[in-house]
């Protein structure tokens, strides 16, 4: 991941007062009102301020990928935030889900590969750990290349049990990449793991 860089940031958890955490709502992700006030740049302290966040467990992403045919497989299905999108609430993405109790971020990667397309993995990489929206969302995402033989893999996937109903889309780098430059791949996970992969795609080949 790179070598050891100080943070830059001279604040941290001392630098917070945690006033008051109040539930607000429970479901497949919490919402809490937190109250809190925090160091200011000058030194001084802040007011009391009010913030909604969303409570929710940390995800993984993983960017299918095989060298030897040059093929990345995505997945396809319906998206509950995107129903108001212009295009369609499909959204073509990386394979991901959420960490379970128990679970590291590699046993996420393998398992929602096989779970969401049917598709064993072969080799992980650790490209990143980042916060989608860290001010309003306490979700961090763990993202990972998975190296793949991609043939055979396609069909309908996901857990009856969680209403998963997942197309997988077999395509090659430039296909994708030319899909990206257009738009249609439009979420976090799909842009970081592209541009990482582009970067690095002709050392995966070369090692294949």
């Amino acid at each position: 991941m790179g070598h050891e860089i100080a943070p830059l940031s001279r604040f941290d958890d001392r630098d917070v007062e945690r006033v008051e955490d109040q539930r607000l709502y429970t479901g497949f992700f919490d919402l809490e009102k937190r109250r809190l006030r925090h160091r200011k740049f000058n030194g001084e302290w802040s007011e009391v301020l009010d913030r909604e966040v969303h409570v929710r467990r940390d995800a993984v992403g993983v960017l299918l990928y095989d060298p030897v045919r040059d093929e990345v497989v995505m997945v396809e299905q319906i998206r509950a935030g995107a129903l108001d999108d212009d295009t369609s609430p499909w959204k073509l993405e990386p394979v991901a889900g959420l960490v379970e109790q128990g679970e590291s971020p590699a046993d996420v990667a393998r398992r929602e590969a096989q779970e969401e397309a049917g598709c064993e993995v072969r080799e992980l990489i650790e490209l990143h750990r980042y916060y989608p929206s860290p001010g309003a969302c306490t979700e961090q995402v763990t993202l990972f290349c998975g190296l793949i033989d991609s043939q055979g893999i396609g069909g309908v996937h996901g857990l009856e049990e969680e209403h998963e109903d997942i197309l997988v889309h077999v395509m090659s780098f430039p296909e994708a990449w030319d899909r990206l430059m257009a738009g249609q791949l439009d979420n976090a996970m799909a842009l970081i793991g592209f541009h990482w992969l582009a970067r690095e795609r002709a050392t995966l080949r070369a090692m294949a």
